[in-house]
């Protein structure tokens, strides 16, 4: 997910004359010593993503719809009554944690190779219709390089889209088709919106079927997650990951998109998702504003390019409705 920078100022690191971050060997030894609170929050989003798969997996034998409010939460407090159950969850626990690991371990390996002092990722479990809050890493040194910031703030969206690409692929092999899948359930069933990359997935994988009918394998579901994670950290606002390849880019000129598509996000809200009024929200608070970086070096031909395939993965994995109707990107 989203990684927020500290302000530029003094500390104990060291810095080259490239402007890239070498910290001090303090730092590794902290990492080192908390290992275990990463590895425990690891172990607990593999679980709580492993019950919820189960469920997922239960639906989709049964051809009920994925996830239903009021049917599916009792699994959190019933699965240790059947814990065998839980190995039909594994497919879409260990797909989603796959994806998530490498979007956020494209950020750490980039934070490695420059020397900037950033978390291993922190995984959040909870009780949420995919099971997880998502992952994150914490950056805790300034960067002072606009290469650096794009580097490190494209690589977890291109890592993470390298693997759902595939997750997503396989996963559309195993599902089914089951007509009028998608309008069944109650009030309280949740339907997922399809983005460009699944429908055109779709149409190679089902020629002539109507989305509508086909029902994703919890596998596919778990790259559909992937996707959405992927839109949100390339909306081009501050903190985002989209928000540090725009400033790359752009420098201070970034902030009127910022503000634009913060903008933007309201009336989408009103018409398509409500989400997005919290998103808005959120941004708006917290994540519009960028630390400046004062480097007036040019990024480079071929990270414009790279620039313009995270514009593409954005285009091809924005929804305007991820949750509610499923017939609108």
């Amino acid at each position: 997910m989203a990684e927020s920078l500290p302000v530029p100022q003094s500390s104990g690191s060291q810095f080259d004359l490239t402007g890239a971050q070498y910290p001090m060997a303090g730092h590794a030894a902290r990492d080192l010593g908390r290992v275990w609170v990463h590895v425990l929050l690891l172990l607990l989003t593999i679980l709580t993503t492993t019950i919820v798969g189960s469920r997922m997996q239960f639906n989709f034998a049964h051809n009920l719809p994925t996830f239903d409010l009021n049917r599916d939460w009792s699994v959190f407090l019933t699965f240790w009554r059947h814990p065998a159950a839980l190995l039909g969850g594994l497919p879409f626990s260990l797909t989603l944690i796959t994806i998530l690991l490498a979007h956020e371990f494209g950020h750490y390996l980039a934070c490695v190779y420059y020397g900037v002092d950033a978390t291993l990722p922190f995984f959040i479990p909870g009780p949420t219709p995919i099971g997880t809050f998502g992952a994150f890493i914490r950056i805790q040194s300034a960067i002072y390089s606009k290469r650096v910031l794009f580097d490190v703030g494209i690589a977890g969206p291109i890592a993470g889209f390298i693997f759902l690409l595939p997750a997503l692929s396989i996963g559309l092999a195993f599902s089914k088709i089951v007509p009028g899948i998608s309008h069944q359930g109650s009030l309280t069933s949740v339907n997922f919106g399809i983005p460009p990359l699944l429908w055109l997935l779709e149409r190679v994988i089902y020629p002539g079927v109507l989305p509508a009918d086909i029902y994703l394998h919890p596998v596919a579901r778990a790259g559909w997650v992937g996707v959405f994670a992927t839109a949100l950290n390339l909306l081009p606002v501050g903190q985002l990951d989209g928000g540090h390849i725009l400033y790359a880019l752009t420098g201070e000129k970034h902030r009127w998109v910022s503000r634009l598509f913060i903008a933007l996000l309201i009336p989408a809200g009103l018409f398509f998702w409500q989400g997005w009024l919290m998103w808005a929200v959120l941004l708006f608070l917290f994540a519009r504003r960028h630390p400046a970086i004062y480097d007036l070096s040019a990024i480079g031909s071929v990270r414009i390019r790279l620039g313009l395939l995270a514009l593409a993965m954005f285009l091809l994995c924005f929804m305007l409705a991820p949750i509610g109707n499923s017939s609108i990107f």
